[in-house]
């Protein structure tokens, strides 16, 4: 089922549509940031391979070493994103993408496949249930109840650093890490920014714009992740209405 995808490269990126926001008809900012996050990256191996018309049908991985997560690994390549929306789901487009990185990894004489989990599913993380019947095996577990999900070649696993796993840091407030990487990032973070500058909320914004500080986070990452008083809270998008709950539930109410 090869026919109708293609990748993106140095000679298209400039063109090619990125799925997740293809509405716009003006330039989208987060889509333009996200534009030059890949071509960096593209150079190191980093695959965006998608479905050649206008539609959110793609699948986007890079090898572990250069990806921009808190994983220790070798000759593993990392799943960011596998999404297939809308009235293209149930066609067999997922199966075709993750078969293509699946074979990519093999042809590559990589040890094997990597992607987040959690022990429930969420929000903004690709379908679990759907790589577990790849063969995809939980091989680590942070505190905070996510999960490294893994196909191995050869026997060997990859593991989240000691940070990740335990995912604690020591900040009052809330302390958000973001990358480029999402083109919804951009817009998310301003409009958090604001609302907490209005409402006087204690916050903190990190940007991760190198692979070493993504490699050294305190926490599972793909690209987003929200701490709430030091304890980690989650790696989906939040509106003010979620970060209000998180407040809450805390039970800990700091301005």
């Amino acid at each position: 089922m090869d026919a109708g995808f293609i990748n993106l490269t140095a000679e298209n990126l400039s063109t090619e549509h990125l799925c997740c926001i293809i509405r716009s008809k003006k330039p989208h900012p987060g889509v333009e940031k996200k534009r030059e996050w890949l071509r960096d990256r593209l150079k190191e191996g980093h695959v965006f391979r998608k479905l050649d018309a206008k539609s959110t049908v793609f699948i986007e991985y890079a090898p572990l070493e250069t990806a921009w997560v808190p994983i220790e690994g070798r000759d593993y390549l990392y799943i960011y994103c596998l999404w297939v929306s809308g009235e293209h789901k149930g066609r067999g487009y997922g199966k075709a993408l993750m078969e293509y990185c699946l074979n990519d990894a093999r042809a590559q004489g990589k040890a094997g496949v990597c992607m987040l989990g959690a022990k429930k599913q969420k929000a903004w993380l690709s379908d679990q249930s759907f790589a577990k019947r790849f063969g995809f095996q939980t091989v680590d577990t942070t505190e905070s109840s996510y999960d490294l999900l893994a196909l191995s070649f050869d026997g060997t696993v990859p593991h989240f650093t000691e940070r990740a796993r335990k995912s604690k840091i020591e900040e009052p407030g809330f302390s958000i890490y973001y990358s480029p990487q999402c083109p919804f990032i951009l817009q998310n973070i301003e409009k958090l920014q604001r609302y907490c500058e209005e409402k006087e909320r204690k916050a903190s914004f990190h940007p991760v714009d190198t692979r070493q500080k993504a490699k050294e986070l305190p926490c599972v990452f793909n690209n987003y992740a929200v701490f709430y008083n030091g304890e980690f809270q989650t790696v989906n998008l939040l509106d003010p209405t979620a970060l209000e709950r998180i407040r809450r539930n805390s039970g800990i109410l700091i301005n």
